[in-house]
């Protein structure tokens, strides 16, 4: 039997104590179950993503928690490294990394590749056969990113082209991992130079095709006020030009700095400034909490027969409304309970008796009093008879 629910809530949870406790430890089990990644829209961390007062504690967590990273890069991708370093000392070990996830820190294993420094160092393949190498021989990292130093600077498009080629085959080949793209510091060569062309194929290959991309030389172009200095010529070490005469003569960075005192944090930026290398680390911040969110914790309770199935909601992200589908091996009661990442009940889709075979439930976004929920991760759970056959991870994009 087919059946189709069009409704949004429905009646009190009768289960509401068993169901809380239960969706708790679904989200505290340490073994996760990652899928391919498929976006159905970019992830793009540039300017626009350095506000690190808009990351929740718990987001942060689950960084920490859900996230194996290796970066490669040479000095001038070290700005990341260092700048998260500062962050330590300047906002608590909330923010706290190292290369192993010991005493509860972000494990990011910095420049653990042999056979290439960077995207461009010693050739332009050689990263991505090191990313294979390191990838067969550690199968918990999930998250790959490399930087470029100058080689971006002098890349014909067909070098862009290669390197967009071979992240795609890693992405294919290594479905569970997620794969940063990113674009070349600046160089002075302002809007017209070779490097502008090539960040700029980077970016709408990223856009068109639903990639991740960390854009270095956006975030490198804006103050934190959102000023651009894109047109000025500026450089990696933020000098621009003031005044349009051609001669970089200013550097929006030490000029930002000296007017907020106590607003930064002093750390070592190669080739730069402390703002450029705190930028950094805002981003690579925001980066890390939208990654963890990608993974979905779930277990199956074996005590009912099978099958008692729950699909993955589609489409997954969404932005306006999901189906959710599911299979019952025999007639039986079942709720299907919505909650966000705090353990809360956000909504219930389902609270009846339902004959054996598929159903498929719409949710339209919605709270149990009709608001639409904010951007984020949601949990889907199934009960049978009060007993948590599967949870789904859902993302809600607006």
């Amino acid at each position: 039997m087919h059946m189709t629910r069009y409704e949004e809530g429905g009646p009190g949870m009768k289960y509401l104590n068993f169901a809380t406790v239960v969706v708790i430890e679904c989200l505290s089990i340490p073994v996760l179950q990652v899928s391919a990644v498929e976006l159905n829209e970019p992830l793009i961390i540039d300017h626009t993503r350095t506000d690190i007062t808009l990351l929740a504690d718990t987001g942060i967590q689950n960084a920490k928690n859900n996230l194996v990273i290796a970066y490669g890069h040479t000095s001038h991708g070290s700005q990341i490294i260092t700048g998260m370093e500062g962050l330590v000392d300047f906002k608590g070990d909330l923010y706290s990394f190292n290369g192993n996830g010991s005493d509860g820190a972000l494990e990011l294993r910095d420049r653990p590749f042999s056979g290439a420094s960077d995207l461009g160092n010693p050739d332009r393949t050689s990263w991505a056969a090191s990313t294979r190498t390191y990838l067969d021989a550690h199968h918990d990292v999930n998250v790959i990113i490399w930087s470029w130093c100058g080689q971006a600077s002098s890349a014909t498009e067909t070098d862009i082209d290669t390197y967009l080629s071979l992240m795609s085959a890693l992405e294919k080949d290594y479905p569970s991992v997620m794969f940063v793209y990113m674009t070349g510091h600046l160089d002075g060569g302002g809007l017209e130079g070779n490097l502008h062309r090539s960040n700029e194929q980077i970016r709408i290959y990223c856009r068109d095709n639903n990639k991740i991309l960390y854009d270095f030389a956006d975030i490198e172009s804006y103050d934190p006020d959102g000023v651009w200095y894109g047109d000025k010529i500026p450089n990696d070490n933020c000098d621009y030009d003031t005044d349009g005469n051609g001669s970089r003569d200013g550097n929006w960075a030490v000029e930002w700095q000296n007017a907020h005192p106590g607003e930064w944090y002093e750390c070592t930026a190669a080739h730069s400034q402390p703002l450029n290398a705190n930028l950094k680390a805002y981003a690579a911040w925001t980066l890390w909490t939208e990654l963890s969110e990608c993974f979905c914790p779930t277990s199956i309770d074996d005590t009912l027969p099978q099958p008692f199935t729950l699909a993955q909601n589609v489409p997954n992200p969404f932005n306006a409304s999901t189906f959710i589908r599911g299979s019952l091996g025999v007639q039986s009661h079942v709720e299907l309970l919505i909650y966000n990442t705090t353990g809360q009940k956000v909504t219930t889709l389902v609270d009846e008796f339902m004959p054996a075979g598929t159903f498929s439930v719409y949710w339209n976004g919605k709270d149990t009093r009709g608001r639409t929920v904010t951007s984020g991760i949601y949990y889907c759970c199934m009960l049978c008879e009060g007993v948590r056959v599967e949870s789904k991870k859902m993302l809600f994009l607006k």
